[in-house]
C-alpha cells in the first residue's frame, strides 16, 4: 500500500521537482536568521531542536541564548550540576527535555569525546535523540540527506496528497516518514528541511492556511479539491479525567517551604510545593489548573505550615527562586504572591 501510494505520489509530483520548489523558496521566503542557524554547530542544534519540541519558536530563543550564555558547549553542560541546569530551563515546561538534553551532554562527552557524531546509528544512543532529532542534527549541522518528520511535516504532507492517515495516531507515523524519505534530496539538505518546517509553520498552518502564497499551490491535491478544512485527519482523542491535588503554602518572612519531588512521576526531581493526599485542616488561599498528558490537574493550594513534611526540603527567599527548578504553574503562583500580605496574615 506505501509503495503504490508513493508511485501515485511520484506521479502528482516528482521528487526532484518537489526539492527544487521547497529549496527555492526557503531560500527566498523562509526563517533564516534564527541564533541556531548561524554557527552551524550540531550542540546548537541539539539544544534547539529539543526546546523546540512543543513550544514555539519565538518562545524558545530567549531560552537559547541564555542557555548558551552559560552552557556554551558540550562538555560545560556535562559538567553542570542538575539543579542549575534545570533553573535554567525553568519555563520552558516538559521538564524531560532538560533531563534528556543534560544526559545527551553526559554521553556525548563519555562516549564520543566530547564530538557529537554525525551517523544516524550513533545519534540514536543519545539519550533523548529520536528519529526527528537525527534528521535534524544530520540535516541542519552536517548538510546530509535525512529525513525529518514533524506535525508540520505531516500536515504539509497530508493537505498535498490528501492523505487519509491520522496525524495523532502513532502507527500512522510510518506513512509519513516513508513519503519524507522519498522526497528528500542528496543536497541543499539543510536548506530542503527548513523549508519543509517553514512551509508548514509560516504557510500551511493548522489554521487559515495561507494558500496563495504556497509554491505548492497548483500540486496540492487538498487545494485542487478544495478540501483543506478537511485535513490533516486526526484520531478523536478520548476526554482526559480531571483529579484533585493539594498543595501547602509555607510562607515565612525568610521564605516558602520547598520540596523536591521523586525522580519519577509527574515533575520529576522539581521543587514544588508540598503536596498531600488530602485536604489539610487549613483555609485554602489559591487554586490552580495544569494539563498533563493523561489527565487535567485542578489544584487547590493551602496556607498552612508544611515544616513536617518529608524531605528533602528547603525554606527559599523569594529573590533566590530563579535558582531552582520549578514546575511553571508552581511558579506562576509563587510569582503572583502578595507575600508581605500572606506573611502579615499568618504571623
Amino acid at each position: 500500500m506505501v509503495d503504490l501510494s508513493l508511485v501515485q505520489m511520484q506521479k502528482q509530483l516528482p521528487a526532484h521537482e518537489f526539492a527544487e520548489t521547497v529549496v527555492a523558496w526557503q531560500e527566498q521566503h523562509g526563517r533564516n536568521d534564527l541564533p541556531w542557524q548561524q554557527a552551524r554547530d550540531p550542540y546548537h542544534v541539539l539544544v534547539s531542536e529539543l526546546m523546540l519540541q512543543q513550544t514555539q519558536v519565538a518562545t524558545v530563543i530567549p531560552y537559547f541564548n541564555r542557555w548558551l550564555a552559560r552552557f556554551p558547549d558540550v562538555q560545560s553542560l556535562a559538567d553542570a550540576p542538575e539543579q542549575e541546569v534545570m533553573a535554567h530551563w525553568q519555563g520552558l515546561g516538559y521538564y524531560r527535555r532538560a533531563r534528556n538534553l543534560h544526559a545527551a551532554a553526559k554521553t556525548i562527552v563519555t562516549d564520543y569525546d566530547s564530538v557529537i557524531p554525525q551517523e544516524a546509528n550513533e545519534l540514536k544512543e543519545i539519550p533523548g535523540v529520536g528519529p526527528y532529532t537525527v534528521g535534524a542534527i544530520r540535516s541542519f549541522a552536517f548538510d546530509v540527506p535525512a529525513a525529518i518528520v514533524d506535525g508540520n511535516v505531516k500536515r504539509l504532507f497530508a493537505r498535498l496528497f490528501e492523505l487519509p492517515h491520522a496525524v495523532n495516531h502513532s502507527p500512522h507515523d510510518r506513512y509519513f516518514w516513508a513519503i519524507s524519505e522519498h522526497y528528500t534530496p542528496n543536497t541543499n539538505n539543510r536548506r530542503f528541511a527548513q523549508g519543509l518546517l517553514d512551509l508548514g509553520a509560516t504557510i500551511c498552518k493548522p489554521q487559515q492556511p495561507v494558500c496563495h502564497d504556497c509554491p505548492l499551490q497548483q500540486r496540492c491535491r487538498a487545494y485542487t479539491n478544495n478540501s483543506v478544512t478537511n485535513y490533516p485527519k486526526r484520531k478523536q482523542s478520548k476526554k482526559i479525567p480531571t483529579r484533585t491535588g493539594h498543595f501547602l503554602l509555607d510562607i515565612t518572612p525568610t521564605g516558602v517551604l520547598l520540596q523536591q519531588r521523586a525522580s519519577e512521576g509527574i515533575w520529576p526531581s522539581l521543587w514544588c510545593l508540598p503536596e498531600v493526599t488530602e485536604a489539610p485542616n487549613a483555609t485554602q488561599s489559591y487554586e490552580f489548573k495544569h494539563t498533563f498528558s493523561h489527565y487535567k490537574l485542578a489544584a487547590k493550594v493551602w496556607l498552612t505550615s508544611a515544616s513536617d513534611s518529608t524531605p528533602p526540603h528547603v525554606r527559599v527567599p523569594f529573590a533566590q527562586l530563579d535558582d531552582y527548578g520549578l514546575p511553571a504553574p508552581i511558579r506562576k503562583l509563587l510569582m503572583t504572591i502578595p507575600w508581605d500580605e500572606v506573611c502579615n496574615a499568618v504571623q
